[in-house]
């Protein structure tokens, strides 16, 4: 793997049950443990599917003309079992509406490919997911 191939990301606790996640970029985002308005770990990875997919379709159909109406669902349930904490069901769900015209004809039309594109092919964050990529976790000494 290439250096260039890498991405980064920082978790830093700014309070109890509270963290800022940092990119490389300088990026920044809250979140918590769910008990405000801030997004829950199990929520930024919602997010990250339905923004992954969002991206890949609306290169492909933005090429042709700007929607009228353009959101991504993610849905899927939390559970606790004899194998742990983990998301079942997951469901990506698009509404999308575009002009009339032959420009937002064409992007209807493509509408569907550019879905299942990003699904089969494209969308590092779901692909990920689906694969089953190992995590591996260590303790650092001070």
């Amino acid at each position: 793997m290439s250096e260039d191939s890498l991405r980064l990301v920082t978790v830093e606790r700014t309070a109890t049950g509270h963290f800022t996640a940092t990119n490389a970029r300088g990026g920044t985002i809250g979140f918590g443990t769910a008990d405000g308005t801030e997004f829950s770990p199990v929520e930024l990875l919602l997010a990250a599917i339905g923004g992954c997919t969002a991206a890949d379709v609306d290169v492909a159909t933005g090429r042709h003309v700007e929607p009228d109406t353009f959101t991504v669902t993610v849905s899927g349930h939390k559970v606790s079992d004899e194998g742990g904490n983990r998301m079942t069901d997951l469901a990506v769900s698009f509404s999308v509406t575009f002009p009339d015209g032959p420009s937002g004809d064409r992007a209807r039309a493509i509408l569907p490919r550019a879905v299942a594109v990003s699904h089969d092919r494209l969308c590092t964050v779901s692909r990920t997911i689906e694969a089953g990529t190992p995590v591996a976790v260590s303790v650092e000494d001070d």
